[in-house]
């Protein structure tokens, strides 16, 4: 297998291969397992590689004195550990989501918040892990998903290039995926810094790098992909107006079948910088063209005679 390419299960991710698409699901289920199959089918239908959700364990991912906050909800006023609770599946619903992406044909992975998510993720054998921004700086975590076997997606929001230079050194390339990202929700604009996927290909040859974005639109994650994203992750989302941190930086799906079809246009029409005339100009070079090649000046012939004549 080429250096730069990992595989998630069947499929290959990196460079030569087509980008692989992830629609984030996260927490934009709301606890919701009906929501949560609408969207898996969404993306299904649009052509995703994956689909990705969350998982916490509460009690650890909350700070204690956060417990008892109470905070207004869609299901009325309650602590923000009953909260946190309220918008985690458990086994039933996993498995669940699990034989449904089966059936869809999409793979599904999640990103683990603690050490204990990663052990109860494990039970259902997903091709990949996902390491939110937050927890870049948590090796521990990071060490841990990657001692699973299963490549590790890691994203680089809020972090440092000392931080990302650190965690590199600690885990290793090996198995690893790389995100560019900037954790705004939704991002500016001017503080998507695109460029920052050449940066990061440029000092990790060997890792794939992709794209996670928290814009509102489609361009830049468009541009990523022309930029050389090889890997592409954005929240979905049924609607933008639901209630939640996430949604508002999602894609709707009809967004999303856009987006994925503009992927596979620019794979299409990247091309490999080599030019060519391709069978079908041919007509319009014979009606079009006044002048033909073997009719021009060219320098070099030019020079190469000046020179046999002593001229040059």
């Amino acid at each position: 297998m080429n250096k730069t390419q990992i595989a998630i299960g069947s499929q290959r991710v990196g460079e030569g291969q087509p980008v692989y698409v992830v629609a984030e699901i996260g927490i934009n289920h709301n606890g919701s397992l009906e929501v949560a199959k609408k969207l898996i089918e969404g993306a299904a239908l649009a052509g995703c590689d994956a689909v990705k959700f969350q998982k916490r364990t509460p009690e650890k991912c909350v700070p204690r004195d956060q417990w008892s906050i109470e905070r207004d909800t869609p299901w009325g006023r309650m602590t923000y550990i009953d909260y946190r609770y309220k918008v985690e599946f458990g086994k039933a619903e996993f498995a669940d989501i699990d034989a449904f992406c089966k059936a869809q044909k999409i793979q599904w992975f999640a990103s683990c918040w603690d050490e204990d998510a990663v052990d109860f993720i494990a039970q259902f054998d997903v091709p990949a892990y996902k390491a939110a921004s937050a927890s870049l700086t948590d090796h521990a975590l990071l060490k841990k998903m990657k001692a699973t076997g299963k490549p590790l997606m890691i994203s680089t929001g809020m972090s440092t290039m000392d931080e990302i230079a650190r965690t590199v050194s600690a885990i290793g390339e090996k198995h690893l995926l790389m995100a560019h990202a900037t954790s705004t929700y939704p991002c500016p604009l001017e503080q998507l810094n695109l460029r920052m996927i050449h940066t990061l290909k440029a000092l990790y040859p060997t890792v794939p790098v992709g794209y996670s974005g928290h814009e509102t639109g489609l361009a830049p994650s468009l541009a990523a992909v022309a930029f050389g994203a090889t890997f592409l992750e954005r929240h979905i989302t049924l609607d933008r107006a639901m209630w939640g941190s996430d949604q508002a930086a999602s894609v709707e799906l009809p967004g999303l079948i856009r987006l994925v079809q503009g992927v596979r246009d620019i794979e299409k029409s990247v091309g490999d910088g080599v030019k060519r005339v391709y069978d079908e100009e041919l007509s319009q070079r014979k009606k079009l063209r006044r002048v033909r090649s073997e009719e021009m000046a060219h320098p070099a012939v030019n020079v190469s005679a000046r020179a046999a004549s002593g001229r040059a």
